[in-house]
């Protein structure tokens, strides 16, 4: 089982670890809803340093981005990131992924921790034909994940850089608790703002301990991957795994923003073809108009009780204290103010298709 550097850290501060993607993890600290609520109040501290990196560069790098991307590398520049999904040849989601690019022609993709393997697999063949340098450097690098209404302002004595003046999905590489070189990213997965930061494992538990010697003017907790999951819920980011995989397309994930047939990903004219045609399941959020949980695998129903979809995540929302959850419903069913029904432990939960986000930042 891997560890990240900070495993004892963890230990030491009471954490509760699961496996997770091959990772032992904290899950919780002090509890999933104090954590939770943390974040969306004042500060939290995320450990994701299982994430994977890649480094593709050279003059082909666009080209390989290009074809293997949803979205258009070519709107990138230099400080600025992109959301993004890697699609097969069927147009279906390999992964889904944030690209950085650091320079002209050097670029950083940050994939998700079970699919390292295979995402470097998927673009190491297709690089083939382009001739890109490419570069895992997953082993060596460390992220946090530094969330929160105040986290800009707690951390600012820790870097020189002003964080107020960094546009949403824009990074700087800086000096951060005297570290040189450490990429500070207004990226996040919570919606309550905040930064993401990647820097060398080995500075990992020096970068750790200089947070947290902030604390005695700041509130900043650590927090588990328990809250991490409730709070992108509740803006209704997807999850790899549950709402995303190699056979859901971006349109049926609600993803068409992120991509562009135009800037020529792969076999693009078929997944155009199939968007013409129609597709027979849609991603909708729902909230539950009892007092009831949905859980992912939880079946669907109409009125009639007939199947007409599954539930892929859903939570007690801490934030508001109702059940929501994300789910593939047939399209007929997708319109908002939709009454559905959740199936639980056979009783049929009434819930209504709703608006994303859950929660609303002001």
């Amino acid at each position: 089982m891997n560890k990240t550097v900070l495993y004892d850290t963890h230990l030491s501060l009471g954490a509760k670890m699961v496996d997770f993607s091959g990772f032992q993890m904290p899950v919780q600290y002090t509890g999933i809803i104090k954590e939770h609520l943390g974040v969306r109040d004042s500060v939290g501290v995320f450990d994701v340093s299982h994430m994977g990196e890649f480094i593709v560069e050279g003059p082909e790098a666009i080209n390989l981005l290009q074809f293997v991307c949803s979205n258009d590398i070519s709107k990138l520049f230099v400080g600025k990131a992109q959301y993004n999904c890697l699609l097969n040849e069927e147009g279906g989601i390999i992964d889904d992924l944030i690209v950085y690019q650091l320079e002209e022609q050097r670029y950083l993709l940050v994939v998700n921790a079970g699919n390292i393997a295979k995402d470097w697999d998927w673009i190491s063949n297709q690089n083939k034909n382009f001739g890109a340098q490419i570069k895992d450097i997953s082993a060596q690098t460390s992220l946090l994940a530094i969330q929160g209404p105040k986290a800009l302002t707690a951390i600012q004595s820790l870097t020189s850089i002003n964080l107020s003046e960094m546009p949403f999905y824009t990074h700087k590489e800086a000096d951060f608790a005297g570290v040189k070189g450490v990429l500070i990213a207004t990226t996040g997965y919570t919606g309550s703002g905040g930064v993401e930061i990647y820097f060398p494992k080995e500075s990992s538990k020096h970068i750790w301990k200089a947070l947290f010697n902030l604390q005695s003017s700041q509130s900043i907790i650590p927090v588990g991957l328990g809250a991490r999951d409730t709070l992108r819920m509740e803006m209704g980011y997807c999850l790899y795994g549950n709402e995303l995989n190699d056979s859901i397309t971006p349109y049926e994930a609600g993803l068409g923003w992120v991509t562009k047939p135009d800037s020529g990903f792969i076999n693009a004219d078929k997944l155009l073809a199939k968007k013409t045609q129609g597709f027979e399941k849609k991603l909708i959020a729902f909230h539950i108009k009892e007092r009831a949980i949905p859980r992912a695998k939880y079946t669907i129903v109409n009125k009639d009780g007939e199947e007409i979809g599954i539930v892929t995540s859903g939570t007690m929302s801490p934030s508001l204290n109702i059940g929501i959850g994300l789910g593939y419903v047939k399209k007929k069913y997708s319109e908002l103010g939709t009454n559905i029904y959740i199936k639980i432990r056979e009783k049929r939960v009434l819930a209504e298709v709703q608006k994303l986000p859950f929660y609303k930042t002001t």
